[in-house]
């Protein structure tokens, strides 16, 4: 990483061809002990999905401060070509950060929201 950097690689530990259309999970080597009340967050790299359609199936993939296991990236191949991974190629990055303590509770009925969105979705907010 370098200064500056909000995110640190994560880099494949093994060789594969992700065919296009495919997605595969991808072992990384590395394990991480995050402090409790952070979290860690694996995201795509925008160069391999610019040049190569290679994206992080569930981005961001959410890794909670209890997991002990190798982070594996879950990649998926978007584009028409087969894609070929070598070992110790860039393949995903692994951000930390904070989470607040928050608790859930049940009750009747949400307040009003601050505007007029409501229970608005998808596409409500115009382009």
């Amino acid at each position: 990483m370098r200064l500056g950097d909000a995110a640190a690689d994560l880099t494949s530990v093994e060789a594969m061809t992700l065919g296009a259309g495919e997605r595969a999970m991808v072992g990384t080597g590395v394990a991480v002990a995050i402090p409790t009340g952070m979290c860690g967050l694996v995201l795509p790299r925008s160069g391999l999905a610019a040049k190569h359609g290679i994206t992080v199936l569930n981005s961001p993939g959410l890794i909670d401060s209890g997991y002990r296991g190798e982070l594996k990236v879950i990649l998926l191949n978007t584009s028409s070509k087969d894609f070929t991974i070598e070992p110790g190629e860039r393949i995903a990055q692994f951000m930390v950060m904070a989470v607040p303590g928050i608790a859930f509770s049940a009750i009747e009925e949400l307040p009003e929201a601050i505007d007029d969105r409501g229970a608005a979705g998808f596409g409500s907010s115009g382009r």
